[in-house]
């Protein structure tokens, strides 16, 4: 792969951007490193909940084989989509100019920071929870609303130490939490076998639509992640290819996949609750092993949320509103109370999630088809690093054939939200391709095979 040389990028245009939306001048992270981050940055509790969803539609062995192939998508889009942040090392919200314009990214950086802020609000009660647990069992101190504002506040002073600091936290805590979710899904099998045996004897499953849907609720998690792979990807080192890259994905994603949402069908299964913290404070054998337990769940959303909930709506606030990286981080933080996350983790919210899963998955499916068709087919991977950062330049303004094309693919989505995601692809990379080459104007044509 070529290098960029970041002596050729003029340095007028990027006087006035903030150092973290500027290519990339380190990388930062090998082959190893970036694997453990992409691990620890994978363990949604979220992932517990899709898992839940699936009881009475699927055996657990079709169960396993849709996450597996929600997860190999999900790994293939990532490599098709971080290779440009790889190759230039620009974020994604600089990535999206040369489709969307410099204007028009708040469309698509927006349906990507939304979900994202919401999922940390979730998961950020969750590990609070699972704390509040911790210190109820310890010290009889139980106060879930002042733990859930310290531990928000905790994330988002990790975060403004940039990817330096999530670099090491993700690394550390990459063998702890594989020993803790083996450990996990060993205890749910054998302290709850009876319970469920007796919930799968009589479920026959499907290969029809709720399978292929499965596959789409577990690929609609990391939907988001799909999209900005190239804010990951731009701090990996040059010498490691797509197919080695596309490796390390899969290795990361599938197994902390397969164990939390085999953990989360299993034991909604056995105990009719989908929350891993109140299952995990009262089956646990021995004290110690709570603890530990716990604590692993409220590490887990910190790994999580830090590197894929945080960064990339903190990246378009920057870009959206011309905002400090601290300032943005603490943005995110705060959008995320207002979510109200306490009314997401419910028994009743666990369907509701796969569904909001599906609907913001319709929305981001179209966003990948653009970009992806923008990068390899119009534009043969060849940018101009220069244009990319002229505001006044190329690719000023909003190019709306990138955003009928969203809307139309969209739409063809919501016509079948099972597998949104999936649905979405063609018709809205047919259709920029069609609109750009029909009714182009002549600043984003440029560099594309239709100028």
């Amino acid at each position: 792969m070529a290098m960029i040389d970041n002596k050729d990028l003029n340095p007028e245009l990027i006087k006035n951007v903030d150092p973290d939306l500027q290519p990339t001048k380190k990388r930062i992270m090998g082959p190893v490193s970036y694997g453990a981050s992409m691990m620890g940055g994978c363990v949604s509790i979220g992932t517990f909940s899709m898992g839940a969803g699936l009881i009475g539609a699927l055996t657990v062995t079709q169960a396993v084989l849709a996450m597996t192939i929600g997860c190999l998508v999900i790994a293939i889009a990532l490599v098709f989509i971080g290779n440009c942040g790889h190759k230039y090392g620009i974020p994604y919200t600089i990535q999206l100019r040369s489709s969307f314009g410099t204007t028009g990214i708040k469309i698509p950086g927006m349906l990507r920071g939304v979900p994202a802020i919401i999922w940390f609000g979730f998961q950020s009660w969750v590990g609070a929870g699972a704390i509040n647990s911790c210190t109820k069992i310890l010290f009889g101190f139980d106060n879930l609303p002042l733990i859930y504002a310290l531990f928000t506040i905790l994330q988002v002073a990790l975060a403004i130490k940039g990817f330096e600091g999530i670099k090491w936290m993700e690394n550390i805590s990459c063998v702890f939490i594989v020993v803790i979710l083996v450990y996990m899904l060993y205890i749910v099998k054998t302290q709850f076998a009876t319970e469920i045996s007796d919930v799968f004897s009589g479920i026959q499953g499907t290969w029809g639509m709720p399978f292929w849907a499965a596959t789409t609720s577990f690929l609609g998690i990391y939907s988001t992640m799909i999209c900005n792979a190239s804010d990951y990807a731009r701090n990996l080192e040059h010498k490691v290819g797509p197919v080695s890259t596309g490796s390390i994905y899969t290795l990361a994603i599938l197994p902390v996949t397969l164990f939390m949402g085999l953990i989360g069908l299993l034991v909604t299964a056995a105990t009719g609750n989908s929350d891993p913290v109140a299952v995990f404070s009262t089956t646990m054998d021995s004290k110690f092993l709570t603890i530990v337990t716990l604590l692993f769940i409220a590490f887990a959303q910190v790994t999580t949320n830090v590197l894929n909930n945080i960064v990339p709506p903190a990246y378009v606030l920057m870009e959206s509103f011309k905002m400090k990286w601290s300032h943005a981080t603490i943005a995110v933080g705060a959008l995320s109370v207002c979510c109200m996350p306490w009314k997401l983790v419910t028994a009743e919210s666990a369907a509701g999630l796969n569904l909001f899963t599906q609907l913001y998955s319709a929305f981001l499916g179209p966003i990948f088809a653009v970009m992806v068709v923008d990068y390899y087919i119009l534009r043969k991977q060849k940018l101009d690093i220069n244009d990319m950062y002229d505001k006044e330049g190329a690719f000023k303004g909003v190019n709306w054939n990138a955003v009928i094309a969203i809307v139309f693919g969209s739409v063809c989505s919501l016509l079948i939200v099972e597998l949104s995601w999936y649905v979405s692809l063609i018709p809205t990379g047919v259709a920029y391709y069609l609109l750009m080459k029909t009714r182009g104007s002549k600043g984003f044509r440029k560099g594309t095979i239709f100028e």
